[in-house]
């Protein structure tokens, strides 16, 4: 039985948890939301795991700084400028908190910044000034608030993407809720795009930090979508501990539910983040078994969704097996590859094409009838262990060079 139940809410499901999205004019060639406001009745405890690129935005550089000490109340986000590589940025992302804390009366310390967008722009706090006030006021803690903000932090995503799940603790019942943003530039390590979780349950900030750096590495570290990783990946996690619960203890059965539920609302994220690459028509989920320790079966099952030449292969609906070996082989590490099958699943039904890493008789016609559903299942079978691991992609369009063709314009 699953320890969790998914419900409505977004980033507000939580007790004590508001939000709002705002368009304050960072990007002027839009009316869409342009700023989100996420705040807490009370101080929370907080983790992150950021960008591992060399070059990072400016909002990081202040977050790790404002989260030395394991705890935060709010974060405010705007979509249209990364603020990376960007003159005074790391002045005005600290400009920026200053507005938060003058408008909720809390420690500017207390502010974790975030940005997406344009490298290389210069920001103003001319729009800041106007739309942090407006965003204050406007905080709300409903599905609607939710959803302005998760609006509020797209760029070229096509939809918002929300999730919230219920769980208990000790005897309290707990909620977790969470929005993201994220569409291109998406190989990451050690975090992923933008993406924001709060919870009510009471967990201490090490604790967290703990829990976070277990689940990224399963989830939000199997995502690609064209194996750029960004500069401004970001994930925030505030914990206010208003369900009242008593703080669980790292291995104790209330952290392993803790850790469950953390791990429901990533893989949801996962695969919304994954399905809405730039371009992409099919969400890819590489399931790989039998692998003969965890480190390959997750490198295994991230090359094959990584793999340009299958991801177009994906588009065009062809059973291309080949593509799936090779992306396997070229995996670092030592493994036997001589026992590995592979399938093909959706909606539409499963064929088997490779067993012992060579060819099993299958129907192109029936093959191209599964591919061509909007979600596909690749299941690979190393046949040498017992560790397994999952990956999250999406084909590669004639669209996706479109939309990076005039990416600034």
């Amino acid at each position: 039985m699953e320890q969790f139940n998914f419900i409505p809410g977004g980033i507000c499901a939580a007790k004590g948890f508001k939000a709002a999205g705002v368009h304050c004019g960072i990007r002027r060639n839009h009316s869409k939301y342009d700023l989100a406001l996420i705040a807490s009745d009370v101080r929370c405890a907080g983790a992150a795991c950021y960008t591992t690129n060399k070059v990072y935005g400016a909002p990081i550089q202040v977050d790790r700084a404002h989260l030395a000490d394991g705890h935060a109340q709010a974060i405010v986000v705007n979509s249209g400028n990364a603020n990376t590589c960007a003159p005074n940025g790391v002045a005005l992302a600290n400009d920026v908190c200053d507005l938060v804390a003058k408008e909720l009366g809390i420690p500017a310390g207390d502010v974790l910044p975030s940005s997406t967008g344009v490298i290389g722009q210069a920001m103003e706090l001319a729009p800041f000034a106007v739309g942090v006030p407006e965003a204050a006021a406007k905080l709300a803690a409903t599905a609607q608030a939710s959803h302005d903000a998760a609006t509020a932090i797209m760029t070229t995503d096509t939809h918002p993407k929300e999730v919230a799940v219920e769980f208990t603790l000790g005897g309290k019942p707990c909620r977790m809720g969470a929005i993201a943003k994220g569409s291109g530039m998406i190989h990451p390590n050690m975090a992923t795009m933008l993406l924001f979780i709060t919870t009510d349950a009471n967990v201490e900030p090490a604790v967290l930090q703990a829990a976070l750096s277990t689940v990224v590495p399963a989830t939000f570290n199997q995502i690609s979508v064209d194996g750029d990783t960004s500069t401004n990946d970001t994930v925030l996690l505030l914990a206010n501990g208003l369900a009242g619960n008593a703080a669980p203890a790292p291995g104790s059965a209330d952290y392993d539910t803790f850790v469950a539920a953390l791990t429901a609302v990533a893989e949801h994220l996962c695969r919304e983040l994954a399905g809405d690459g730039e371009g992409a028509t099919k969400l890819l989920e590489c399931i790989v078994t039998g692998a003969p320790d965890l480190e390959t079966a997750r490198a295994a099952s991230k090359s094959v969704i990584h793999s340009t030449l299958f991801k177009a292969a994906m588009f065009g609906a062809d059973a291309n097996w080949g593509r799936v070996l090779c992306a396997i082989g070229y995996t670092p590490g030592e493994f036997d590859i001589s026992k590995t099958a592979v399938r093909l699943r959706s909606a539409a039904g499963e064929v088997f094409v490779c067993e012992n890493a060579a060819y099993h008789p299958y129907s192109e016609e029936e093959a191209a009838v599964v591919l061509k559903e909007k979600e596909i299942q690749i299941l690979v079978d190393l046949g040498s262990g017992t560790a397994c691991a999952k990956a999250w992609g999406c084909d590669l369009t004639y669209d996706y060079v479109k939309i990076n063709g005039d990416y600034r314009t």
